[in-house]
């Protein structure tokens, strides 16, 4: 067997493992199961035939269902398979949570900065979920995700106010197999490579001078995911053309656009059109709604 095909061969068998392609009944868990950073990668490598991947953007929202809370992405894995960007932040003594906010007011029946309280002292207060009823869920850490989502999911962190070192170190010590990091620039990416020769990452990359910034930073495509940015852009396509090249899936995130239409069938009548547009990932409040939506090549 030619050995270039090997590498190909064995992403086309993990995708069929995975359950992108494949939606379980309603209300049955659909799984990504990640046991290994190899098989992290393969996740993620780009095939013009695949169809397009889901990603919930502060892990997904549902009525009834806070942003950043595991029972939250629980339900959204029972409508659909997705994975999950995240937002870790630092409680007063040191312990990371997920909260997108720097405080607690939007999210919770609380008030203040998330870094004035101990985790102990968030542990009183009850999230909301995005119309501001509030749940019986609190505010989990990051740690406590982590956990959860093996073998069913990945989380890809969007780092708040953690120090890169601090959560390198937390992450090195866990060692989990399908946690990836949002950054923002190559430097930051470059750093975190060096603690971890292994990490996979959602680059911003929106332009041919900032893919040039990673490439010369040496960071691989391998472990690469691109954020393009809020649609694909035609006079973006050279860089599309070489990210796709290097095997590098392109991401869009529609949570400042489309999501924020008023009603759900004008969420989704906005979603169509990106599905049409050349992306490789979704990233959206609502993953919910692409249930149903043909999300296949067109």
């Amino acid at each position: 067997m030619n050995k270039l095909l090997l590498p190909l061969l064995g992403t086309i068998a993990l995708l069929g493992a995975s359950c992108s392609e494949t939606p379980a009944p309603a209300g049955t868990p659909c799984h990504i199961d990640i046991q290994s950073r190899t098989d992290l990668h393969a996740w993620f490598r780009y095939s013009p035939t695949r169809p397009i991947v889901i990603s919930g953007h502060r892990g997904g929202m549902i009525s009834g269902y806070p942003e950043n809370c595991i029972e939250s992405f629980e339900k959204t894995l029972t409508i659909m398979p997705s994975f999950f960007e995240i937002d870790p932040r630092l409680t007063r003594d040191s312990v990371i949570v997920l909260m997108h906010d720097a405080t607690i007011d939007r999210t919770t029946d609380g008030s203040g900065p998330v870094s004035d309280y101990t985790w102990e002292e968030l542990q009183r207060f009850r999230l909301k979920d995005r119309d501001g009823k509030l749940t019986d869920f609190r505010i989990p850490t990051l740690e406590e995700a982590i956990r959860w989502s093996q073998g069913k999911t990945i989380l890809n962190l969007d780092i708040k106010d953690v120090p890169l070192e601090f959560m390198s170190q937390f992450i090195n010590r866990l060692d989990p197999a399908n946690v990836m990091y949002t950054v923002h620039n190559a430097r930051q990416a470059r750093m975190l490579l060096d603690r971890d020769p292994e990490a996979m990452f959602s680059a911003w990359c929106k332009n041919l001078s900032e893919y040039r910034a990673y490439r010369e930073a040496q960071i691989p495509a391998s472990q690469m995911m691109a954020y393009v940015g809020t649609m694909m852009y035609a006079d973006q396509q050279p860089l599309y053309d070489s990210l796709h090249r290097q095997g590098i899936m392109c991401m869009i995130s529609v949570a400042p656009t489309h999501d924020r239409r008023a009603t759900e069938t004008q969420k989704q009548e906005g979603y169509i059109l990106e599905i049409a547009s050349g992306c490789d990932v979704i990233e959206t409040d609502y993953p919910y709604l692409f249930e149903g939506l043909n999300l296949e090549r067109r």
